[in-house]
């Protein structure tokens, strides 16, 4: 009890001198779901924010996120020279922390919006002719995560 009730003091006096106390190694921020859900929206603001944080991890690691990826999984990371592999990265950055959270169901649908979206910036990129060979790819894609992702 004595043990408890100096490691509350402590907690205390740290919070009110303005001192970060440190969580325990398997609590993450209460903001997580929060900021899971600002990397996985369709915007353009969304996607800068995901792919900074994914730059710079390390300042993230409170947060125990799953940064792995596989890119396209099965599929080409750059079909026709299309660089589609970031953006299957923050689709897999989407699929493997939702899955974690046991969220997946509620917010796959977003997260599969969230890559098509992505997919159509990158092609964008391209003139009129290539383009239209860009997206048509970047459609393909969507369906199969869409159907059996």
């Amino acid at each position: 009890m004595r043990r408890l009730t100096t490691t509350l003091a402590a907690t205390a006096v740290a919070a009110i001198a303005g001192v970060g106390v440190a969580l325990p190694v398997h609590a993450a921020p209460a903001d997580k779901p929060k900021v899971l859900s600002s990397w996985t929206q369709t915007s353009v603001d969304s996607y800068n924010a995901w792919y900074s944080a994914r730059q710079n991890q390390g300042s993230w690691s409170a947060y125990a996120f799953d940064w792995s990826t596989d890119y396209c999984s099965s599929s080409p990371d750059n079909p026709f020279g299309f660089p589609f592999q970031v953006s299957c990265a923050r689709h897999d950055f989407g699929y493997r922390n939702y899955k974690a959270a046991g969220t997946f169901s509620a917010n796959k649908s977003r997260i599969d919006s969230a890559f098509y979206e992505d997919l159509k910036r990158v092609c964008a990129r391209y003139g009129a002719v290539t383009r239209a060979t860009c997206n048509s790819t970047a459609w393909t894609y969507y369906q199969a995560v869409k159907v059996l992702g």
